[in-house]
């Protein structure tokens, strides 16, 4: 009976694998499928694709010095001193973002590149780096979307007085700003204030698997930190940074730039692990935690009420004068998604694990029952449910009366394998098949009436994974960190059929070929079990 139990599950797994190939077989997505002037794109960031980590004049950033201080917080024990080399390969990069035929790049600014210790003197040379990118864009007709912080911050600037867990940065983070628009914002059109906020202070202060490490038990096991109320504290100077950044744009760059400013964040769809109220309840909740913590506050001018009936006191309150400056203070709300999970209430039910989101009482998995939500792909915890990007657009659309939202990251991850032949590195289908499937999903979105302006790749090239270092790619482009040659996938010319409407024309053997070896999977589990 056992052996027959599990290979249902395998049955089961493998039934949704082959029919969703089977299904994406025959649908037809492409550019004409979304509204005119819908701007399509990829996606880098600063630290993860610019190497030249101390030339001309940048200083030392967060990750500069968590990446090099601390042995074993990395994968593979890399860094991001060379990454992509992205800083002297730039007009390369841009060509080929132009063979795509994308709109736009979205990229980040470092920080530190422009004020090596965070504030006071600028570097020329900083500022040179951008305007020449910004410039080699345009030429190219490819619209620049500017996010000003990407999980990056001046090393000083957190030595001085704890970076975000101080009020002090938020003046620092208007000034950097200013200086940007003030430099950049003749030419750029679309800015973001912070990328991910929910992840890398979650990361940063909670858990403490980012710079700077600051966590407690049982959250994490850090040498300092206090996971109780330190998240809360610097996501608070976080939103008011943002604030504070987007009223001087206001006031003083965006009626002769005539230029959009928003926040990106993180999002993940959740779907109740259990057909039973307080497990939906839990997705709510969740959702509270992670992607309204820091929107409710800038669309509405104070945290979600779930968040307050959980924290209480812990969470931080603002002042009248800090919710005027607050609410409203976006144009467009940029969200990045990748996966869909299960959650599963522990404020009324007992779970035996450590909750996922321990403040709000709630289990995250990608299983239930061992079977996983949809195809696990190379990153744990990413799975490709394509109707997650539908279900999370439209549940910020009807939280906050139908912003304008841009998709600002997309991607699909494959584990690096050293020992890949060059066929096997570009032969990329699942990639292929997740961007067709999920874009299918957005355009779903779009007629049901989300105001979805935009949607990028992430990312243009495999690049330096945060904690994951070098073991996963996201990449259009293969790259060798070796040589730094680019090298397309599949991909490569599935987006770029995509972009020029000959998706229809455009020709997937590949699926066959996966379907193989989908049946090969499930052959192979029905061995383990002994059952045939």
């Amino acid at each position: 009976m056992e052996d027959w139990a599990i290979m249902s599950k395998t049955i089961v797994v493998i039934l949704i694998m082959v029919g969703s190939v089977l299904a994406l077989g025959d649908a037809e997505i492409d550019r004409s499928s979304f509204p005119k002037g819908f701007m399509f794109g990829t996606a880098t960031s600063s630290y993860q694709v610019e190497g030249a980590y101390l030339e001309d004049g940048k200083g030392l950033s967060n990750w500069d010095t968590f990446t090099h201080n601390r042995p074993g917080s990395i994968m593979d024990r890399s860094n991001g001193d060379v990454a992509d080399d992205h800083y002297h390969r730039y007009l390369g990069d841009i060509d080929l973002m132009y063979s795509l035929g994308v709109d736009s790049y979205r990229f980040s600014i470092s920080w530190s590149r422009i004020l090596p210790v965070g504030r006071g003197a600028i570097n020329k040379e900083g500022i040179k780096f951008y305007n020449d990118l910004i410039d080699a864009l345009l030429s190219k007709g490819i619209e620049p979307l500017v996010t000003l912080n990407h999980y990056d911050l001046p090393q000083h600037l957190q030595d001085e007085y704890g970076g975000w867990l101080s009020p002090k940065i938020i003046k620092d983070f208007e000034a950097f700003a200013e200086i940007c628009f003030a430099a950049f914002g003749d030419r750029v059109k679309y800015w973001v204030t912070f990328n991910e906020p929910n992840v890398f202070i979650e990361k940063g202060y909670l858990t403490g698997l980012y710079p700077p490490a600051r966590c407690s038990w049982p959250y994490g096991n850090c040498s300092e930190g206090n996971s109780k109320t330190e998240p809360y504290l610097a996501a608070h100077n976080v939103i008011l940074s943002h604030a504070a950044a987007v009223d001087i744009y206001r006031q003083k760059y965006q009626s002769k730039h005539a230029g959009s400013i928003g926040i990106v964040i993180s999002t993940v769809w959740y779907k109740p692990m259990r057909n039973q109220t307080d497990d939906r309840v839990a997705v709510h909740r969740v959702l509270a935690f992670e992607t309204a913590w820091f929107l409710d506050p800038i669309v509405y001018g104070h945290y979600p009420p779930e968040m307050r009936q959980m924290l209480g006191q812990r969470l931080p309150t603002f002042s009248r004068q800090m919710q005027e400056k607050l609410r409203g203070s976006y144009d467009f709300i940029g969200l990045n998604h990748y996966s869909t999970l299960y959650a599963r209430d522990c404020l009324f039910s007992h779970c035996l694990k450590i909750t996922s989101y321990p403040d709000c009482l709630v289990y995250i998995t990608g299983e239930r029952d061992g079977i996983p939500i949809g195809e696990p792909t190379g990153m744990d915890g990413n799975f490709v449910v394509p109707e997650g990007i539908e279900k999370i657009v439209m549940y910020v659309k009807q939280r906050y009366n139908s912003p304008i939202i841009i998709i600002t990251e997309n991607g699909y991850a494959e584990r690096n394998d050293s020992s890949a032949s060059p066929a096997d590195v570009v032969n990329d289908v699942g990639r292929v098949q997740y961007l067709k499937s999920y874009l299918t999903c957005l355009a779903a979105a779009i007629r049901k009436g989300a105001d979805v302006r935009g949607y990028y790749v992430w990312s243009i090239l495999d690049n330096f994974e945060w904690i994951y270092g070098y073991t996963q790619r996201f990449g259009l482009y293969h790259v060798d960190y070796t040589t730094e040659k680019r090298l397309p996938k599949l991909s490569t010319n599935w987006y770029k059929s995509f972009l020029n409407k000959s998706q229809g024309s455009y020709h997937f053997p590949q699926v066959k070929k996966t379907t193989n070896k989908l049946k090969e999977l499930f052959t192979d589990k029905l061995k383990a079990t002994s059952v045939i």
